[in-house]
């Protein structure tokens, strides 16, 4: 099999991530003493910082982890709710069919930040200053642009020009793009994190209170009177063609926590995989993995007709369930075990055939009909909607951040921080940050799973993953890319568990997904029987796959998905993998 690197190996640590600072960041909080935890808030924090165009500290950060000290699995909860203000009512009124997926109306809380505090309080070592001082090096010092800022402030150049002025200061300088590999600082970011640290030390000398502290500041001090007070004050142009206001409140922000909660997972082929709850998309991998455990995966090889055609049908299965059955399980009754079961997925594989299906087709459960939205209005998309993807050849967003951690200690963390991204909403000039859109994944329709209701998180599609191998804490992976993480995700796992690809063998393979349902994105399109195929599957492969009725839609060779992994065999040794496509991803490790 060929690889663009070696799949790295060792005992001390490892760290994977979407970008190289990051991981090196990482990296370097492990050699100073720090645990997996440790690293993975610094590479986050960092994150933000060196990937503006796909994250911020106005996102979210969903983050799964097994701690070694407490032998156990756990998901830390980053998803921020909607305002209280957010209503369907309130949104119908201003004209709108659905949320915009751009400016300050999509804002939710932003739930990154908590999530990174909890992380760090709860299973960290280090203090606040230690995690925090790598962000604010590369904030207040520079980091050099890669092309896919370049790619992204081009596109939304113009909007800045003519409606966020506060983001054409800081994300045009000089009136100009920024260059790839020139360095680019964000000194306000860099101040807002250094005052954060500061008024935190100020207030306790307690590395726990000190971590409360900062919590408290953001939430309910200088960063949340910031943000509430830009809400308040700003009309924003958005992807509906008109400006907004937005109806994010302090207290909004004072209301919210980041909590910890139990994985949902399941057991396949001697793994336990554990995802997130359906609050998120991750239950959602999970379920194409009930379809496929009644299936002989091993009788065809991976790069064949049989093997593309049968993971997509079973994820154009999966995926109509997500549509029909998830939402906050604190708002809505989600029949999660009743999805997993043995005897529903038998009656669901049933509806697989050898030809493409062109319906979306989620199951009744428990007596119960799935109900999916009446409608996606015909709405065209504006500059900066979605999740981004402007890398060459990109199309239908999905793009974000992931990092995964492995400690010689046996602890392992994957986080997918996402949102905030600065072409989604104007800059607040006193943070140097903006602002998520999280809440465009929420319909304004009533009665649906995930209709749109104050306090509630939309559901995400960010998804971590972490598993188990025959008993033993062993992997954590994910990717970036909205509705398409829990298809590329699937895909490395099946490579690595069906198919015994090491971790960068897995990532290094071929890859496809498809857009058969509804976009979780602005404005929500469909793209019924498209399958996205990178073209190293071949020629016989692309035809055959039409033939069966899939609309093909070849990409280039090296196009989709960012993965990485980090793992821990029984023995000891550490392994980690990272994503060469886009030449930006990169694991270190010794």
């Amino acid at each position: 099999m060929f690889t663009t690197r070696p799949e790295l190996r060792g005992t001390f640590g490892m760290v994977a991530s979407t970008h190289w600072l990051a991981s090196a960041v990482g990296m370097a909080v492990l050699e100073e003493g720090g645990n997996a935890f440790d690293a993975a808030v610094a590479t986050g924090l960092t994150l933000q910082v060196v990937e503006p165009h796909l994250n911020g500290p106005g996102g979210e950060a969903p983050i799964v982890l097994y701690s070694a000290e407490r032998d156990e699995k756990v998901v830390v909860c980053g998803q921020g709710t909607a305002p209280e203000a957010a209503t369907i009512a309130h949104f119908r009124s201003l004209g709108l069919d659905l949320v915009p997926g751009t400016g300050l109306l999509a804002a939710c809380v932003p739930g990154a930040f908590g999530a990174w505090m909890l992380l760090l309080r709860e299973f960290g070592t280090l203090g606040l200053a230690d995690v925090c001082k790598y962000a604010i090096g590369y904030a207040e010092d520079g980091y050099p642009v890669v092309p896919g800022i370049t790619a992204t402030v081009k596109l939304v150049a113009d909007l800045f020009r003519q409606e966020w002025p506060a983001s054409a200061d800081l994300y045009l300088p000089g009136g100009a793009v920024p260059r790839p590999g020139e360095l680019f600082r964000n000194r306000a970011l860099a101040e807002t994190y250094r005052r954060i640290v500061r008024e935190s030390e100020q207030k306790s000398s307690d590395r726990d209170g000190q971590i409360d502290a900062a919590r408290e500041t953001f939430y309910s001090g200088f960063v949340a009177e910031a943000i509430a007070g830009f809400v308040e004050r700003e009309e924003a142009m958005d992807s509906s063609g008109r400006r907004h206001r937005g109806v994010l409140s302090g207290g909004d922000l004072a209301a919210w926590q980041a909590t910890l909660e139990p994985p949902v997972s399941f057991a396949y082929r001697g793994y336990e995989v554990c995802k997130t709850g359906p609050w998120g998309q991750g239950p959602v991998f999970l379920q194409q993995l009930a379809l496929l455990a009644g299936i002989d995966l091993d009788s065809a090889p991976r790069e064949s007709v049989e093997f593309v055609h049968t993971v997509v049908e079973c994820a154009k299965l999966a995926f109509a369930d997500r549509e029909a059955w998830y939402g906050d399980p604190e708002f809505v009754d989600v029949p999660l075990e009743a999805l997993l079961s043995p005897s529903y997925n038998d009656e669901r594989r049933s509806l697989i055939d050898a030809t493409a299906s062109g319906e979306l087709r989620p199951g009744a459960v428990d007596g119960r009909l799935p109900r999916l939205p009446a409608s996606v209005p015909a709405v065209a998309p504006a500059p900066g909607v979605g999740e981004p993807t402007v890398a060459s050849g990109a199309s239908r967003g999905g793009d974000t951040c992931h990092l995964d951690v492995a400690d010689s200690h046996g602890n392992l963390v994957s986080a997918t921080p996402s949102g905030g991204w600065l072409h989604g909403s104007p800059v607040i000039p006193a943070l140097g940050f903006c602002l998520g859109t999280r809440a465009q994944m929420f319909w304004l329709e009533e009665g649906l799973p995930n209709s749109l209701e104050p306090r509630k998180r939309p559901r995400t599609t960010l998804s971590p993953t972490l598993a188990l191998r025959e008993g033993e804490p062993y992997i954590a992976f994910g990717t970036p890319g909205g509705d398409q993480q829990d298809q590329w995700s699937l895909l490395f796992f099946l490579s690595h568990a069906h198919f015994d690809l090491d971790l960068q063998e897995a990532i290094d393979a071929p890859a496809f997904h498809t857009n058969h349902f509804p976009s979780s994105f602005y404005p929500r399109d469909a793209r019924p029987k498209e399958v996205e195929v990178e073209s190293r599957f071949g020629d016989d492969v692309l035809a055959e796959l039409s033939e069966r009725g899939h609309a093909v839609n070849v990409r280039e060779g090296w196009s989709l998905g960012r993965l990485s992994a980090a793992a821990r065999d029984r023995d000891g040794v550490l392994k980690a993998g990272a994503n060469p496509r886009g030449a930006q991803g990169y694991a270190v490790g010794r």
